[in-house]
C-alpha cells in the first residue's frame, strides 16, 4: 500500500460510508465536493454523508451528478477557524462539524473527514466519540516524506496535546505502530522515540522511562524499537514511526512545511534568474515534476486523530480538490481495514503489556492485520 492516495481505482467487496464536513475548508464547499467527486470516481462502491447548509450543498452535488451516492445532511451553522473550542462546545450543535462527527458516533458512517478548525474538531471528537479505554491523551498522526520504500514516515503527536508523559508516549508508540501497519501496509513497523541525541543517557527523565517502556513492549506489541532518534531522522529510512509530544511534533511539522516552501521558492527563483537557467529548467522539467509529485503534501493530506472510539481525519484547511480526494482515500483505506477496532484493541492491551512485562510474562498473542474480534480468545489485532 502506498501513501499516494489519488492514483488508485479499486473495488472492495463492502462499501464504506464517509461523513464529510463540507464547510470547514478555506475555499468553501465547492472544493470539498470537487474532491469528493474525484474520490468517488476511484472507489465505485463508496458513499458519503455531506454535512452543511442544504441550499448551498444541494446544487453542488446535483451539478456533479453525485445525488445517487451522496446524502446531504442539513446543518445550518459553520465552525470558523477563529472559533475557540470552548465556544463551539457550548453553541456548536447545529454546525456541519458537529453533525459530521455525530454521524460516526451513531454508526451511520465509518470515518469523519473535516478541513476545519483543528482545536474544535478535536474537542467535539473527544466529547462525542470519547477516548478509547487506556488512552489518556489522543494524538494526531501525520505523514512525513522519507527515504523509506513507502515514501513516508509516521510522526505523532503532531499537535493534539502539548504534554505527554512516559505512559502517553508508550500509548503513542502502540497507536503509531497500528497506524503504520494499517495505513502504510508495514507488517512490523520500526518505532523511534524523538530526543536530543541517540545516546540513552540524554533527554528528560520521562523520555528515559518511556524508552524502557517502549523497548519492553516491543515483542508483544509486534514492532521493532530502534531507540532514540533525532530530528535528522524524520526523513530517514532508519525508522517508520517517530514518537514525540504534541508541542515538539507540531513545531517540527510546521518547520518542515516552512522549509519545504522556502526551498521551492529558492528553486523557482534560481531557474528564472537568467536565460540559461530558464533553458536548464526546461531540460530538467521531467525530473522537477517527479520531485514535486513526490513531496506534494496534497497527496498525503490528512492527519489522523488516534485514540478515539471512531476515526477522524483532519484535512488541511487550504486543501484543493486533489488534497480532499487524498484525505477521503485515506479515510476509505482505514475504514476497510477495520482500523478503529484494531486500534482500540491494541491500546486496551497497553496496560497488560506493561503488567505482563513486569511479571516476566512476555508470551502472549501474536498480532496481524486480520479482522479482529477483541472479545474472542486468541483473536488477532493490529
Amino acid at each position: 500500500m502506498t501513501p499516494d492516495r489519488t492514483q488508485r481505482t479499486r473495488t472492495a467487496p463492502t462499501g464504506v460510508v464517509l461523513s464529510i464536513d463540507a464547510m470547514g475548508g478555506d475555499t468553501g464547499p465547492a472544493t470539498v465536493v470537487a474532491g469528493l467527486q474525484r474520490f468517488l470516481r476511484q472507489v465505485p462502491d463508496a458513499r458519503a454523508l455531506l454535512h452543511g447548509p442544504e441550499d448551498a450543498l444541494r446544487p453542488l452535488v446535483d451539478k456533479r451528478g453525485l445525488a445517487d451516492r451522496v446524502e446531504v445532511r442539513h446543518a445550518p451553522a459553520v465552525v470558523s477557524m477563529t472559533d475557540k473550542p470552548s465556544q463551539v462546545m457550548r453553541r456548536g450543535k447545529d454546525t456541519s462539524m458537529w453533525s459530521a462527527i455525530e454521524a460516526v458516533r451513531c454508526g451511520d458512517a465509518s470515518v469523519c473527514v473535516s478541513c476545519g478548525n483543528t482545536g474544535a474538531l478535536m474537542a467535539i471528537s473527544m466529547v462525542r466519540l470519547r477516548k478509547v479505554e487506556g488512552v489518556n491523551r489522543p494524538a494526531i498522526a501525520a505523514l512525513w516524506p522519507s527515504r523509506n520504500p513507502s515514501g513516508f514516515n509516521v510522526m505523532l503527536d503532531a499537535g493534539a496535546d502539548i504534554r505527554a508523559d512516559q505512559d502517553d508516549l508508550l500509548t503513542y508508540a502502540l497507536m503509531g505502530a497500528s497506524y503504520a501497519r494499517n495505513g502504510l501496509g508495514l507488517d512490523r513497523p520500526r518505532i523511534g522515540l524523538l530526543n536530543v541525541g541517540v545516546e540513552e543517557h540524554k533527554g528528560r527523565a520521562e523520555l528515559k522511562v518511556a524508552h524502557d517502556l517502549i523497548a519492553r513492549a516491543a515483542t508483544r506489541g509486534d514492532y521493532d524499537f530502534v531507540g532514540f532518534v533525532e530530528g535528522g531522522d524524520f526523513p530517514s529510512d532508519r525508522v517508520d514511526v517517530i514518537v514525540t509530544d504534541g508541542f515538539t511534533g507540531n513545531v517540527a511539522l510546521k518547520t518542515g512545511e516552512g522549509t519545504a516552501s522556502l526551498i521551492r521558492e529558492f528553486l523557482s527563483e534560481a531557474f528564472r534568474k537568467t536565460p540559461l537557467s530558464r533553458i536548464a529548467a526546461l531540460l530538467a522539467m521531467t525530473s522537477l515534476r517527479r520531485l514535486q509529485k513526490r513531496i506534494d503534501p496534497r497527496r498525503v493530506n490528512g492527519g489522523v486523530f488516534l485514540g478515539l472510539n471512531g476515526t477522524v481525519i483532519k484535512s488541511h484547511g487550504s486543501a484543493d480538490a486533489t488534497g480532499v480526494a487524498a484525505a477521503l482515500q485515506l479515510a476509505d483505506d482505514l475504514a476497510r481495514s477495520g482500523f478503529s477496532d484494531k486500534l482500540a484493541a491494541r491500546v486496551a492491551s497497553a496496560a497488560a503489556l506493561a503488567q505482563d512485562d513486569q511479571t516476566g510474562g512476555m508470551a502472549g498473542t501474536t498480532e496481524d492485520t486480520a479482522d479482529p474480534d477483541p472479545g474472542a480468545e486468541g483473536s488477532t489485532i493490529s
